[in-house]
């Protein structure tokens, strides 16, 4: 193994150990259940903040893949924590699906249905199941939150989509509601690469964990709708908003979305094993991470976004964080030197730059174009989480 990658694994495998986990270790709620949904700035919990059902489900992915990742037993209470706080309060047993929020002691906030937040929900059960499983644990346990999992497919399968793609906002009873929540930069989008992803995403871990056949197919249409939907082959990136027909409504290229794609579609095909699909998707997922490397990489990490053609050079936590990944994952492929070298600058000015130093915190939400942190973003809140960081160690050890 290379001693440069040995480097990189010794290095994220103790910034997981003592500064990630011990840090959303120190949020569990012992009162109400689940974790606490909102720490600002000044390291202070609002201990009665709303808690993101999506926060709650990657909260779970993180401790079940850490417990995994690790091979240490003791992480498992953490991760069953937050199923027992999902299966109780996030679930909406009478209409199905699982809630957007709710409120610090259980109820629901937001009822929202939105198919983001089911395929994350998706994805934590599949990791917890497998996680249970691999610890000797209660098999009845892992069987349910699989069946959870089915469900939850089910659903988006037969009550969210339509025949070209993923639809995205419902109320409480899957009636259709306008798109706030997925929606950026002054559009209203009816479908967007950001959602699709993460189906994708979820789906893939559900395939990894029971190889059921009806998942393989859901993921093999969804690698044909990015292929001749989502990726732009003459400017090589990925669309991001759309009309409910596929046509893009916005000139915008998400750098932190491109790379993340570039390595989670080389997993899917990895995990699927088609190799008529590998075939078709690999030259584009290389595409992606060459574009990006050349257009977005500055200054020892990676840009947020570009809206038509101005950069966005606020650097964002978790674009860095999937930056480290993508660029791995291409040095994987390739053997080229600059990915390898450009995932240890990342990877170097994620622990030295963005990485809050303060005792009790974990990283900044974002830096400016000076590498000062932004002091209005939070720590945690709904969308702030271990999912992309405690990602980004986890693979990195599994290199």
């Amino acid at each position: 193994m290379n001693e440069r990658i040995e480097k990189m694994k010794s290095l994220a495998k103790d910034h997981l150990t003592k500064k990630i986990l011990p840090f959303w270790e120190s949020l569990k709620d012992e009162e109400n259940g689940g974790y606490y949904g909102y720490m600002g700035f000044d390291l202070k919990i609002d201990k009665e903040a709303v808690k993101g059902c999506i926060l709650n489900s990657r909260i779970m992915w993180f401790f079940a893949n850490a417990a995994v990742t690790l091979n240490d037993e003791s992480i498992m209470p953490y991760a069953k924590h937050a199923y027992d706080f999902m299966k109780k309060n996030c679930v909406d047993y009478e209409n199905g699906g699982v809630f957007w929020s709710v409120k610090y002691n259980g109820e629901p906030e937001d009822t929202t249905k939105h198919t983001y937040n089911q395929a994350f929900s998706i994805y934590a059960l599949s990791s917890y199941a497998d996680a249970v499983k691999h610890f000797n644990g209660d098999e009845k346990e892992a069987e349910e939150a699989l069946k959870l999992a089915f469900d939850l497919e089910k659903n988006i399968e037969t009550r969210m989509k339509d025949d070209k793609g993923y639809l995205e906002a419902f109320k409480i009873n899957f009636e259709p509601e306008s798109n706030e929540k997925l929606s950026e930069n002054g559009v209203m989008a009816e479908k967007t690469m950001n959602t699709l992803l993460h189906v994708f995403e979820a789906y893939t871990e559900l395939y990894r964990v029971t190889k059921d056949a009806a998942t393989a197919e859901h993921l093999r249409w969804i690698f044909d709708i990015f292929e001749k939907k989502v990726y732009n082959p003459k400017l090589h990136r990925q669309e991001v908003f759309f009309d409910k027909d596929w046509n893009s409504i916005i000139d915008l290229h998400s750098y932190g979305h491109d790379i993340e794609t570039s390595w989670l579609m080389d997993r899917g095909c990895e995990v699927l094993g088609d190799a008529k699909v590998t075939a078709t998707i690999n030259p584009i997922s290389t595409d992606l991470a060459d574009k990006i490397y050349n257009r977005a990489y500055v200054n020892h990490s990676l840009l947020n976004e570009c809206e038509k053609g101005v950069d966005n050079t606020t650097r964002i936590w978790w674009v860095q964080a999937e930056t480290v990944l993508g660029f791995l994952n291409a040095y994987r492929k390739t053997n080229e030197e600059r990915y390898l070298a450009a995932a240890e600058d990342v990877l170097n000015y994620i622990l030295t730059k963005l990485t809050d130093p303060r005792d009790g915190s974990e990283w900044y939400w974002c830096l400016d174009e000076n590498d000062k942190p932004v002091t209005e973003k939070p720590i945690v809140e709904p969308w702030k989480c271990p999912y992309h960081n405690g990602r980004m160690c986890m693979e990195i050890i599994k290199y």
